[in-house]
């Protein structure tokens, strides 16, 4: 349970922060709130050779109404995201979702950018930001881009990001008007998710239903056609590839999604 020797650099700003970063090369990661990534360098999962500490980067932690969308700050934490009253009034989703993930030690200091960048298809925001449609701004040595939240996600604990690249800002569309649930099964509240469901008006997405955070498209074109959320639910695993592993089976898995999903669309409906 020790990390293999490190280099640590802190950085002051978001330049100095991606000029570290450059000159570590491909062993440098960036470290937020170090909840995700400090626990893989122990079991030594994750053998960075430079750390570039972000986490007082102030200029990156904000939620702000941005006319069309809503922006918000890689490191805003957990709670921020939960405590916001323009998120709850405007986003609430995300507000409660966030207000869900571990506990209160978690949620004050990890954050939605380190949440995101690690890509756990079993943690509870990337799949958020899925069914929510945002749009990722990532910042590198050539500039700035963004990146839809549908091809930030490429693979197990992998992203779009390019070597050197740091998540900068998360941009949410507001939501078309249609009710919202996050559902999620646990063993214990502060565990990760055996499985999670999320509707955001006609849009689904899957926690830990595969390598990746899901849509649930079937689904979706199920509600679009009028079906009820019993009926649009028994389609909940369809093209989903969930893993087993000592809390569930695949076809467990796969149960859940259906009981969840049907759950989460009941409750929209109630939302709407």
């Amino acid at each position: 349970m020790i990390p293999a020797p490190f280099t640590y650099q802190r950085a002051s700003s978001l330049d100095e922060a991606l000029e570290l970063a450059a000159q570590g090369g491909d062993g440098a990661k960036f470290l937020a709130g170090g909840h995700s990534l400090l626990p893989l360098m122990k079991l030594r999962l994750a053998v960075p050779e430079t750390l570039v500490d972000i986490g007082r980067l102030g200029d990156l932690r904000y939620i702000r109404d941005d006319g069309s969308h809503i922006a918000v700050g890689a490191l805003s934490t957990h709670a921020d995201l939960a405590a916001s009253g323009l998120l709850r009034s405007d986003l609430p989703l995300l507000a409660h979702a966030a207000g869900q993930v571990g506990d209160p030690q978690v949620r004050h200091r990890g954050t939605i950018g380190g949440s995101l960048a690690h890509a756990d298809p079993a943690a509870d925001l990337p799949a958020v930001i899925l069914a929510l449609g945002a749009t990722l701004v990532v910042t590198g040595p050539s500039g700035s881009r963004e990146i839809g939240a549908g091809e930030f996600f490429t693979g197990l604990f992998e992203t779009a990001l390019q070597p050197g690249e740091l998540l900068t800002e998360i941009r949410i569309p507001r939501p078309q008007p249609g009710g919202w649930s996050f559902q999620k099964f646990t063993k214990r509240a502060i565990d990760w998710a055996i499985v999670g469901a999320v509707v955001q008006g006609g849009s689904v997405a899957l926690v830990n239903m595969g390598s990746t955070p899901l849509r649930a498209s079937a689904v979706e074109r199920a509600v679009a056609s009028g079906a009820g959320p019993r009926d649009a639910a028994a389609h909940a695993a369809d093209g989903s590839s969930p893993p087993a592993d000592l809390n569930a089976s695949s076809g467990y898995r796969e149960h859940l999604a259906r009981v969840l999903v049907a759950r989460a669309l009941a409750e929209a409906r109630t939302r709407a």
